[in-house]
């Protein structure tokens, strides 16, 4: 049976780039969006044109690079760099041009403001397009490992851990040299001082270390990317990462606020709330959240700025310190907002005197007011709801009204509240899972924060398509309405039009 047989390599074919891209090929998207923007007014640093020395490449042709390579799980600049020579669609996206690594990697690093920027104006266009709705949000953050291990970070107690080494080791080697003294072995005595030089030079550093961290008023440092911090991952797992804190809408399953801390996400709920709000421009709206989030002062500041919270609360301990039982905890105790008093469940009455204190945590700090009542003394249940010889004490804090509020809707809501993962969990599957973004190789939390950015505007790029189609989002692109519009819309530009002459040059000369 005879087989397909392919075209002859030396055989001589007229075609264009054009031609070999498809209508409804993504990068045709990617280079119409670039192409509609004005880079310059969203702070990248764009390249002039100068009139002396070589040419430099258009700022655009480095964005286009990198939305396509993030678009196709390549980020390292050194294969973007090939897939430049190789690629037929790489070679349409650029016009056939073919940036060093070197350049390519710069852009990336040089513009993480840039970056930021350009995904806030494509969640104003996902918005124009009415692809998102900004009703209801739903807000988690996921670990991504930085580029640093585990070795290079340290806490106080991991560097008086390694100086107690140190001084072990160097009296143990000090001792060696007192025996070998007497069987006078210069050989072996002159190895030992070695190794004291180098524990002498490590306690230095360890020192210095130590001295860095107190002066930073941080509980850990890292040396070889220095905003980076041991975060936890799941259960007691550790990693020396950073946090992606990512906002959902629930019309389409797209980011509309993101941004990159290195902290846990106790204190994280009301930065990407407020980001939100202001990228969607809207009055208000509802955020969905797990309990890792739960914090009064968060809480607060979210209904401050009238965007509703349904947090999940954690489940209320059994305080053993005060001997307090299940029947007797805060949350069987009913507050009277009015008379500013709680009621126990035995029908006893605890006041206040008005009095304000102050508790300080780590990053944290609040006012709450005390609540007794001399009825303890005599209660029958005394026993069961506390240990105090003085009697029950509650603490109520500032935040208290809206930490209730917010419970209070939790309860209410359980199947909306639900729907949460269904929203957002399936991005950082796609991210982490799919296309294997989980972690970093750039170093700052500025520039983490800019290539985050790309890869949240990237996942919104690719399902946007997959919602409308190429086609219909560059039409919807070419009706946005936008301040950071290009003043030409879809022109080639100047590189794209010299290829073209210079080909067309070279084939009229070799038919004539």
């Amino acid at each position: 049976m005879q087989h397909i047989t392919g075209i002859p390599r030396n055989q001589m074919t007229f075609g264009s780039l054009e031609d070999s891209i498809a209508t409804d090929n993504p990068i045709r998207f990617i280079d119409a969006f670039v192409e509609n923007i004005a880079l310059k007014a969203l702070g990248f640093e764009v390249q002039t044109l100068k009139t002396e020395g070589r040419p430099s490449f258009n700022t655009k042709i480095f964005l286009k690079l990198y939305l396509y390579g993030y678009l196709n799980g390549l980020r390292s600049s050194r294969k973007l760099e090939k897939e430049c020579l190789r690629n037929l669609e790489m070679q349409w996206l650029l016009c056939g041009l073919a940036p060093n690594y070197h350049s390519i990697a710069d852009f990336r690093k040089q513009n993480p403001t840039g970056l930021k920027s350009l995904f806030k104006l494509f969640v104003s266009f996902l918005k124009d397009a009415d692809l998102v709705a900004g009703e209801i949000i739903a807000i988690d953050g996921t670990k991504s490992r930085a580029h640093n291990s585990k070795k290079a970070n340290f806490s106080q107690k991991k560097i008086d851990k390694h100086l107690a080494y140190i001084e072990e080791k160097t009296q143990q080697y000090l001792e060696q040299i007192e025996q070998n003294d007497t069987q006078e072995n210069n050989t072996n005595i002159n190895n030992i001082q070695a190794k004291i030089e180098r524990l002498k030079t490590n306690k230095i550093n360890y020192e210095l270390l130590a001295e860095k961290l107190k002066a930073s008023g941080e509980p850990q440092i890292s040396t070889t990317d220095q905003d980076a911090r041991a975060l936890l991952v799941q259960g007691v797992v550790v990693e020396v990462s950073y946090n992606i804190q990512a906002a959902v809408d629930h019309k389409h399953n797209l980011v509309v606020a993101t941004h990159t801390i290195n902290r846990n996400d106790r204190n994280a709920l009301a930065a990407i709330a407020l980001e939100a709000k202001e990228n969607l421009e809207v009055e208000s709206f509802t955020v969905l959240v797990d309990k890792g989030y739960h914090n009064g002062r968060e809480l607060a500041q979210c209904k401050e700025a009238n965007i509703t919270t349904i947090v999940a609360h954690p489940e209320p301990g059994i305080s053993n310190e005060n001997g307090t039982t299940k029947e007797y905890l805060v949350a069987n105790f009913t507050y009277n907002k009015e008379a500013d008093t709680y009621i126990c469940p035995a029908n006893q009455h605890l006041k206040t005197t008005g009095k304000w204190h102050k508790k300080t945590r780590e990053r944290d700090s609040y006012q709450f007011k005390k609540y007794r009542t001399p009825a303890c003394k005599e209660c029958p249940v005394k026993s069961l709801c506390t240990s105090r010889k003085g009697g029950r004490e509650i603490d109520r804090s500032q935040y208290a009204d809206a930490v209730e509020e917010n419970n209070k809707r939790y309860q209410e809501n359980a199947q909306l509240y639900r729907k949460r993962q269904e929203i957002n969990e399936h991005i950082f599957g796609t991210i982490k899972r799919q296309w294997g973004y989980n972690h970093t190789n750039l170093t700052g939390l500025e520039k983490v924060n800019g290539e985050h950015n790309l890869i949240m505007l990237v996942y919104n790029i690719k399902r946007s398509i997959n919602i409308l189609g190429v086609a219909d989002l560059i039409a919807k692109l070419k009706n946005w309405k936008s301040p950071y519009k290009a003043k030409v819309l879809f022109y080639l530009n100047w590189t794209c039009l010299k290829l073209f002459r210079a080909s067309y040059i070279n084939q009229t000369t070799y038919l004539a």
